[in-house]
């Protein structure tokens, strides 16, 4: 089966610049193409997981990807989907960013055997003259055309900065240079990065005479239009530091109902006959549609024995056997419990909320229990009594579960 008709059927392509030759060249070659990530922070998240499935399935598909990393177009900051400018970054943030990033990229890309390259843009950005990468590239773009760009149109009523403005021209030069270096065909992105994927390909036509082209896949968002992947605690990053594997495993886990087909497509190799069987359940059996894309997606950013762990902790949570063990837990003094705790202060010290005001309005708000019971009183104070085996659950909201183990 050709690659983009897997890419069709799971729901991955949102545009594309030359639909039937694309498909064609996709059948008759290996193509190489490219995906960029701008390293704007240590870790990548779960917007950018979706462009890693697609870059995998293009490799499984027999095509070469390039993870282009951006550390020359971080130093400027793509404007694109954003109402405000980006945080500027140091070179030693930039750097250290982008070795975070190669790491999370190899779970689901193969880079031995020259399988996939891995670039960074500083490499050739970092180094231009000014004037003659005004004269190489610059000559090549109309200023009238580039603010019909949507990237730039929502910000011109607020203020776009000549500095963002530039970041259409890196991102258009990044496609040259891997079309000259490594043959580079096809660059892949995001749909919000439509109109810098098109620039690139008009700027390699007009400089080499060669036909180029773009794809873009779906953004991840829930069926109300909502970008998924927020949190609680903000984004659903992919470092177990940032976001543990249980808290991930649980995110899939509590996901509505209308969004396991999708997810089960865009985020897992789950086989499609299988999606269908498991989008088809009804009422309480689409759990286990959730069970199956909360396991396989945990295992594909973090292994399958954390995945393991995480379900299990999931199975005890929710009175099915299994091990608490992979719970979020605080170990704590068991004498500091004699006297007792108050319900804020504790709170506060595992992390639960960011200080006594915001667990105050919780507990009021009946967002609060432990061991299952409701806390409406936020001047309760937390004892030996209170524990299980040593053990105390909290739970905030609906969704965050908290251990407490005494020591």
């Amino acid at each position: 089966m050709n690659i983009f008709d897997v890419l069709q059927e799971r729901g991955y392509i949102a545009q594309t610049t030359h639909e039937q030759e694309i498909r064609e060249l996709l059948g008759k070659e290996s193509v190489t193409f490219y995906i960029g990530f701008d390293p704007t922070a240590d870790s990548l998240h779960v917007g950018h997981f979706i462009a890693m499935m697609f870059m995998a399935h293009m490799q499984k598909g027999g095509h070469k990807p390039i993870a282009l990393l951006g550390g020359g177009t971080a130093m400027v900051g793509d404007p694109s989907g954003r109402t405000d400018m980006r945080q500027m970054l140091t070179k030693e943030k930039i750097e250290h960013n982008v070795n975070s990033i190669k790491k999370q990229l190899e779970k689901l890309v193969d880079f031995s055997d020259d399988k996939a390259i891995l670039v960074n843009n500083a490499d050739w950005l970092l180094d231009l003259n000014y004037i003659d990468f005004l004269r190489e590239v610059g000559t090549h773009f109309s200023v009238n055309r580039m603010l019909t760009a949507e990237c730039f149109k929502q910000r011109l009523e607020k203020g776009l900065s000549f500095l963002e403005f530039n970041y259409m021209l890196m991102q258009g030069y990044d496609f040259y240079v891997l079309n000259e270096k490594y043959g580079c065909k096809m660059q892949l992105g995001g749909n919000d990065q439509w109109s810098n994927m098109i620039a690139g390909m008009e700027l390699v036509r007009r400089k080499s005479n060669k036909q180029v082209y773009a794809m873009t896949c779906t953004l991840l968002t829930n069926s109300e239009g909502n970008k998924m992947g927020k949190t609680a605690k903000g984004a659903l990053w992919l470092d177990p530091e940032k976001t543990s594997p249980y808290e991930f495993y649980q995110y899939w886990r509590n996901i509505d109902d209308s969004d396991v087909d999708q997810c089960l497509r865009l985020l897992t190799f789950v086989p499609m006959d299988e999606v269908r069987r498991l989008s088809a359940l009804e009422g309480a059996k689409i759990n286990e549609a959730k069970k199956v894309l909360a396991f396989e997606v945990t295992k594909l950013i973090h292994g399958e024995e954390e995945a393991k762990k995480a379900e299990e902790a999931s199975k005890a949570l929710f009175g099915s056997g299994g091990d608490l063990d992979s719970m979020p837990t605080t170990e704590l003094e068991k004498s500091s419990f004699e006297e007792g705790i108050g319900i804020l202060n504790l709170l506060t010290q595992v992390g639960l909320t960011k200080s006594n005001g915001e667990a105050r309005r919780l507990i009021t708000q009946g967002g609060i229990h432990v061991e299952d019971k409701q806390i409406s009183d936020p001047s309760i104070v937390i004892t030996l009594e209170n524990f299980n085996d040593d053990r105390l659950i909290i739970r905030k909201g609906k969704k965050v579960y908290h251990q407490i183990k005494l020591v």
